[in-house]
């Protein structure tokens, strides 16, 4: 399909995988394994001198539509799909990296990924650096000569960090790394990463692509060559997302445009709300006019993000008002069109070591975080 086509018409109708019967919606395929004519027929899809489809953790026609579909929305030659955002995150590391190799990481991450990089991915005899998202200095001071990746998510969760992905892309392809960005908290909508040199984009599908809370999923997209090296490893390890998941997400990504805009607009209603609160010492939210990336934002995303962060005068505080919300949900999913509540310190981010925290910009108790807006109703 024509890449010329608006991004809500390639999210309506990119990727669709259609049979003889001529369905109008995409197919479900709840298949483990696929037939062939002959041996002959067999051995070619299995050498992939013929495309096909042979066994789902391989590959699925509703996977492979959805696939299709984000690839066209990032701007990317290809996308692969996963079992939920972490496995793309895993995907995206192990893939590319190994024993004695270096990553360059954002300081400014999901509390699971930082439990990931910190506890798993130095496991394998892999160093890795932190360092602020915003500083380039600091990325570029922490390059050794063994660094293969750099990391980071923009805009941070839950803070609004946003880092210049031009800049950091210049550095990564200057000592031949690459550089890969968590794009969940604004999906494939809201920013694409590709298009300012990252080499892969990863997200959560579980978040804004789906949009309704029902599924997990994770999903990468980039170059036809690296999806091809992640596509092995995913195999190998079986990271495939399930057929039903696609299919519900290809649903989610249908609408994904229309609910992004409207909940960009009620989170900047609802940030602005909030600063002018007497009880509220700071919001945290990259669509505020006077956001200091002001310039930046504008550059690299089309809106502000749906994840407001906001910070109280203590702990007492910020639970009190997790208490005490009715129409919000006490939840950390995010992207969900119900709106939700979390307190960080002590959920997303509350199995990270008190020195982790501390190391964080999320530095103390206080915070609460929106991590999703939907109807203005809750102003």
């Amino acid at each position: 399909m024509s890449k010329k086509l608006h991004p809500q018409t390639l999210a309506i109708r990119g990727g669709k995988e259609q049979t003889e019967y001529r369905e109008h919606h995409q197919a479900l395929f709840l298949t483990s394994s696929f037939m062939w004519d002959s041996a002959q027929h067999a051995a070619d899809l299995f050498s992939k001198k013929i495309k096909g489809f042979t066994y789902t953790r391989t590959a699925n026609p509703t996977t492979a539509a959805f696939e299709k579909r984000i690839a066209a929305l990032e701007g990317a030659e290809r996308a692969v799909a996963t079992s939920t955002g972490m496995s793309a995150i895993q995907a995206a590391f192990f893939t590319f990296l190994q024993a004695g190799d270096h990553v360059i990481s954002s300081r400014s991450l999901f509390g699971t990924t930082v439990g990931f990089i910190n506890n798993i991915v130095t496991k394998f005899g892999i160093e890795v650096s932190h360092v602020s998202p915003t500083d380039v200095d600091e990325w570029k001071t922490a390059v050794k000569a063994n660094t293969k990746l750099l990391f980071l998510e923009t805009p941070s969760n839950p803070l609004g960090e946003v880092a210049d992905l031009e800049a950091l892309a210049e550095l990564a392809h200057s000592i031949g790394a690459l550089l890969v960005v968590d794009n969940s908290l604004l999906s494939p909508v809201g920013s694409q990463p590709l298009k300012h040199g990252a080499d892969i984009s990863v997200s959560s599908a579980t978040k804004a692509i789906d949009g309704h809370g029902r599924v997990m999923g994770g999903v990468l997209a980039g170059s036809e060559e690296l999806m091809t090296q992640v596509a092995v490893y995913c195999n190998s390890c079986g990271l495939a997302m399930s057929p039903f998941n696609a299919w519900q997400l290809l649903s989610g990504v249908e609408t994904l445009s229309l609910r992004m805009e409207k909940q960009f607009d009620n989170a900047l209603k609802i940030a602005q709300w909030l600063q002018a609160q007497p009880q509220v010492q700071a919001v945290y939210y990259t669509g505020l006019p006077d956001h200091p990336q002001a310039e930046l934002i504008r550059k690299q995303q089309n809106g502000g993000g749906i994840v407001i962060g906001f910070e109280v005068a203590d702990t007492d505080a910020a639970w009190k008002i997790v208490d005490s919300v009715e129409l919000f949900s006490r939840t950390a999913n995010l992207g969900d069109v119900r709106s939700t509540i979390t307190h960080p310190w002590t959920t997303t981010h509350g199995r990270m070591q008190p020195e982790e925290k501390n190391s964080l910009p999320i530095s103390a108790p206080d915070w609460c975080a929106c991590p999703s807006v939907w109807n203005t109703s809750m102003i």
